[in-house]
């Protein structure tokens, strides 16, 4: 008998016929190339430098806006290749995300001609890899209004001074988009955007050690110590925190689509495992309370994927706001959250131990939680948006 998949209205139906072929490829290549190979990563904390051309030769790193040799792809197909990476590994998903939403999209949306000549073609072919430096180690959910790396103008270049934490890819990344606040100058205060080469004087890269989730995604701590760009490595169309925005708006929408993806892993993991693990005689999946756990976690996921399918037809016609992104971000998480517990516990001792799967799938979801807005920042957010009243101070 063939069982139902976790995507159990079909919404992947919604694509265009290319767009099916497309992520069917991607289950493919992730199927031979990922989820064997993925727990091990998880477990040494060991980034696969070695994946990246192939995955580079998928050709998903496209911008979103269409290519005079490459159309576009909609939002909808983004999000489920989202959540097919994340359903194979989060890390992995991750590290996608950062690259292309953030530093492919970024050099997409505030690059000059010259800039995009320079960097574009690399980067979506994965021969070069981007991350996005924002998070500062005193300034996360407030970073908008708090952040604190500098940068002063010293003849044709720029001089960066501070430290940002939290940065993915952060170790190994060719290139980072640092954001910092102008210190000095007729501009002082004003924010801005620089590409900074992963090899510049003055900067450290530490990786961040101990994690709990996304073991295999390479966090940095950065300091930047009289750190040197050029004035054409600076975006001229970024002058405030709204600019960010624009690219915060999509990657905080791709994490709700993570959260899609590992209620689809905690489902498969929990489906196999209720069928095939017998008890009193009996399999699992034959006792009423895990077959009530089973459908909550369906119920979960279908949920919450309908909402993201709504919210990318949104997202297409541009009519996505931020605080309709906070809901989708909060309430899939939460949604992810119950899921993935309840995966946990029908695995029994079995899900404690990373061998079994579901015991990354219920750590990596604690990340999926906090990034890109706390539940708390986002419900905030949509709770000032659904009211008129703010609740920030």
């Amino acid at each position: 008998m063939t069982l139902p998949d976790a995507d159990y209205y079909d919404v992947q139906a919604l694509l265009d016929r290319r767009e099916r072929a497309k992520l069917a490829e991607l289950r493919d290549f992730l199927a031979a190339e990922v989820a064997p190979h993925a727990q091990g990563w998880w477990d040494r904390e060991e980034f696969p430098f070695e994946l990246l051309p192939k995955l580079g030769s998928l050709g998903l790193s496209t911008p979103h806006r269409a290519q005079p040799d490459r159309p576009a792809y909609s939002r909808l197909f983004h999000g489920l290749v989202i959540a097919e990476l994340t359903r194979a590994d989060t890390s992995i998903a991750t590290f996608f995300m950062v690259h292309h939403d953030l530093f492919v999209e970024g050099l997409q949306a505030f690059g000059t001609p010259e800039q995009r000549e320079r960097y574009l073609a690399d980067a979506m072919a994965l021969r070069a890899t981007g991350a996005f430096a924002l998070t500062e180690p005193e300034h996360g959910s407030d970073v908008a209004r708090g952040l604190s790396l500098r940068a002063r103008r010293e003849g044709q270049d720029w001089v960066l001074d501070g430290a940002k934490r939290w940065i993915g890819n952060g170790t190994f990344a060719d290139h980072l988009l640092v954001w910092a606040r102008v210190s000095d100058g007729p501009d002082d205060g004003q924010l801005r955007c620089f590409i900074v080469a992963g090899d510049s004087a003055g900067l450290t890269r530490r990786k961040i050690e101990h994690k709990i989730a996304l073991r295999t995604v390479q966090n940095a701590d950065l300091a930047f110590d009289g750190v040197r760009v050029a004035e054409a490595d600076r975006f001229p169309g970024v002058a405030s925190f709204d600019d960010a925005r624009t690219l915060l708006l999509s990657s905080r929408l791709l994490v709700a689509w993570q959260a899609v993806g590992q209620q689809l892993a905690a489902f498969d993991v929990a489906r196999k495992y209720a069928v095939e693990r017998e008890q009193f005689g009996r399999p699992l999946a034959s006792f009423q309370l895990v077959q009530g756990q089973l459908t909550q976690m369906l119920g979960n996921a279908t949920a919450s994927m309908a909402m993201l399918a709504q919210l990318a037809r949104l997202q297409d016609a541009e009519e996505a706001t931020m605080p309709r992104v906070a809901l989708a971000k909060a309430w899939a998480t939460a949604r992810m959250r119950e899921t993935v517990a309840l995966g946990r516990a029908i695995l029994g001792g079995n899900g404690i131990v990373s061998d079994y799967r579901m015991a990354k799938i219920f750590a990596d979801a604690e990340a999926v939680y906090t990034y890109e807005g706390t539940f708390e920042v986002n419900s905030l957010i949509a709770g000032r948006d659904a009211t008129g009243v703010s609740a920030f101070t």
